[in-house]
């Protein structure tokens, strides 16, 4: 290892999201403030630019649906509050989208050194696009990196809240494209015994591994 290399814990899944403080579009915010609801805290390179502009009107226009399942929106760039409002003014004049959620001026770079948002490999003085899933505990639960150059699906973003909130409601795994209503998979069984048991349980089963069921609506 270099000499003076400092080396940083980052957030893992399963694991306690780091606490922090930091100045916002709607005042100082921690992310204690958050807790018994889940966050999706997402990272954009910088305001004034063209493919952050039509992300954050994409996630404005998830923002009642996400509502709906008790999830809160936290943004974040390294440019300063007086930049974010003017911003955010200026998507409200242009494009009439209103912004309702709260933005990190994260100007120390703190926080998004916390989060490894920054890729020296990309650029050393801006955030990449990072989107983290934080539940109502504080807990981890997704991470999703994304380049400079790619905007988000925020479609595919309610998409996976609505596959973690039906495994913790019903403690089942979502298949590959998943949508609510679709079925869902039953955890395989842990011993010999079980296995026998479970292909005389009911459910659509291709082998012992490997079974659907269909939720109750």
């Amino acid at each position: 290892m270099e000499e003076g290399l400092e080396v940083k814990t980052l957030p893992r899944l399963g694991e306690k999201a780091p606490e922090f403080e930091a100045v916002t579009t709607q005042g100082k915010l921690k992310l204690s403030d958050f807790r018994g609801s889940w966050l999706i805290m997402f990272s954009h390179p910088a305001d004034f630019t063209p493919v952050c502009t039509t992300e954050f009107i994409a996630f404005a226009k998830i923002y009642d649906e996400l509502q709906k399942r008790n999830v809160q929106l936290l943004g974040l760039s390294v440019d300063s509050v007086n930049s974010h409002i003017a911003w955010i003014r200026n998507i409200e004049e242009k494009f009439g989208v209103k912004i309702p959620f709260p933005v990190i001026a994260d100007l120390d770079k703190k926080v998004s050194q916390l989060y490894g948002m920054i890729m020296p490999g990309e650029s050393k003085t801006e955030t990449t696009r990072c989107v983290f899933v934080i539940d109502p505990n504080g807990i981890v639960r997704a991470m999703i990196y994304y380049p400079l150059t790619t905007g988000r699906n925020t479609d595919e973003i309610l998409r996976l809240i609505d596959a973690l909130q039906t495994t913790d409601e019903h403690h089942v795994a979502t298949p590959a494209n998943w949508r609510p209503g679709d079925d869902v998979i039953v955890p395989p069984p842990n011993t010999q015994e079980a296995a026998e048991e479970r292909l005389k349980q009911g459910y659509e089963c291709k082998d012992w591994y490997f079974c659907k069921k269909k939720l109750p609506r």
